[in-house]
C-alpha cells in the first residue's frame, strides 16, 4: 500500500469528476491495489460508479455551497506531512498545510480559448475557474499533465517556475479484439455532449456530404435527452443522414463498438489527452482526426482536417473513402472578362 505511514496520508479531492474521461481515469485509479486513501471527497453523481473505499469518504454536490464546504473540510483536515491530490484539475481555494499535487485534465482552463458556444452557466463557471487557477497556484508543489503540448501550454500560462511533470495516465483495455465482428458503421465518435467535442461541425460535414449524395454511417454516443441529441435527431431526419446515436454506453460496449466500426473520427477542438484516440490505436482502428497538437502527441492519424471547417472534415472523409474530388479549374483573363460582361 502507498502512504500507510500514519504521519503521511493521501487526500483525494475530486469534486465535479463524474463523467467522460475524468471518471474513467478515476475508476482506474481506484482499481490500483497499491492505493490507500485516508480521506476523499468525490462528486455525488459518481458515487454509484466508484468502488467502496477503506478510508473516509465525503460526497460533494454540484452546488457552489457544497463545493466551498468541501474546500473548508480539506483546509481543516490536511496536516503538514499529508499529500493532497486534486484530481479535478483545480487548485485548492484555501492554502493547505500539506503538499498539493494538481492533476490537470482540462486544457480549456489555461489555453486562453474563447468560451463562445458554451451555455451561460458553463461560461461563468469556466471564467471563475480560470481566475482561480491563475491566482492560487503558488501553494501547488507540482502539476501533472499527460502530454508535451499540454505541458508547454501550462508552463506558458502559469510561469516557467511552475513544476509541470508529464505522466501519461491511461487505462488499459482488457477486452479482446473481435476480428469477426460485422462492421456496422463506417465511422465512430465516442464523446459526450460538451461544446469542445465539436459535434456541431461534424454534423455540418455530414450534411455537406449528404448534399453530394454521400451518406457514410456514423455512430455517436451522446446522452439521450440532451439538446445535442435532439439536434442529431433533427438533422438526421432532415438530410436522411446515416447517423445512429447510441446514447451513453459502458466501457465494454465501447470496445464492442470499436470492433463494429471501420474508423474513428475525432473532431474535438481541445483535449488533455483524448482517451478514444488511444483506445482506437490499441484496437488497430484507423483514425481520422483534427490536425492539432494533442492528437500528434499520442497517435498518428491517417487523415486530418481543420476542426473548425465542416468542408475540411467532409473532404477528409471523402479522401478516406477513396472518393476523388476534382479541384476547381483555373481560367484566363479572357474568360474572366466574359463572365464580367455576361
Amino acid at each position: 500500500m502507498i502512504f500507510l505511514n500514519s504521519s503521511r496520508k493521501l487526500f483525494l479531492h475530486a469534486p465535479n469528476v463524474h463523467t467522460g474521461g475524468g471518471l474513467t481515469l478515476l475508476q482506474a485509479l481506484y482499481s490500483t491495489p497499491e492505493l490507500s486513501i485516508h480521506f476523499e471527497q468525490v462528486d455525488v453523481r459518481a458515487l454509484d460508479k466508484l468502488p467502496p473505499t477503506c478510508g473516509e469518504r465525503c460526497s460533494v454536490r454540484p452546488t457552489i455551497f457544497s463545493r466551498i464546504e468541501a474546500e473548508i473540510r480539506l483546509w481543516r483536515r490536511v496536516s503538514k506531512n499529508d499529500v493532497v491530490l486534486c484530481f479535478h484539475g483545480l487548485v485548492p481555494l484555501f492554502p493547505l498545510n500539506g503538499e498539493v499535487i494538481v492533476f490537470l485534465q482540462n486544457r480549456i482552463l489555461f489555453n486562453g480559448g474563447s468560451l463562445q458556444g458554451y451555455p451561460l452557466k458553463t461560461k461563468l463557471r469556466l471564467s471563475v475557474e480560470r481566475l482561480m487557477f491563475k491566482a492560487l497556484t503558488r501553494g501547488v508543489k507540482k502539476f501533472i499533465v499527460q502530454t508535451p503540448s499540454m505541458a508547454e501550454q501550462a508552463k506558458f500560462f502559469l510561469s516557467q517556475k511552475a513544476v509541470v511533470v508529464i505522466c501519461p495516465f491511461v487505462v488499459a483495455s482488457h477486452a479482446a479484439i473481435n476480428e469477426s465482428a460485422d462492421k456496422r458503421f463506417d465511422y465512430v465518435y465516442v464523446a459526450s455532449a460538451e461544446h469542445h467535442k465539436n459535434h456541431h461541425k461534424l454534423l455540418e460535414a455530414w450534411c455537406l456530404l449528404a448534399q453530394q449524395n454521400i451518406r457514410p454511417s456514423l455512430a455517436l454516443t451522446v446522452s439521450y435527452g440532451s439538446p445535442l441529441s435532439m439536434i442529431i435527431d433533427r438533422l438526421t431526419e432532415q438530410w436522411q443522414l446515416n447517423v445512429v446515436n447510441l446514447g451513453y454506453i459502458s466501457t465494454l460496449e465501447v470496445s464492442a463498438l470499436y470492433d463494429q466500426s471501420s474508423a474513428l473520427i475525432y473532431p474535438s477542438t481541445t483535449e488533455s489527452l483524448g482517451l478514444p484516440l488511444i483506445e482506437a490505436r490499441e484496437r488497430r482502428l484507423p483514425i481520422i482526426s483534427a490536425e492539432l497538437d494533442y492528437v500528434r502527441d499520442i497517435v498518428v492519424p491517417i487523415e486530418t482536417f481543420d476542426p473548425e471547417s465542416p468542408l475540411s472534415i467532409a473532404r477528409a472523409v471523402k479522401r478516406h473513402l477513396g472518393i476523388v474530388e476534382f479541384c476547381q479549374p483555373m481560367y484566363g483573363p479572357k474568360a474572366f472578362l466574359e463572365e464580367v460582361l455576361r
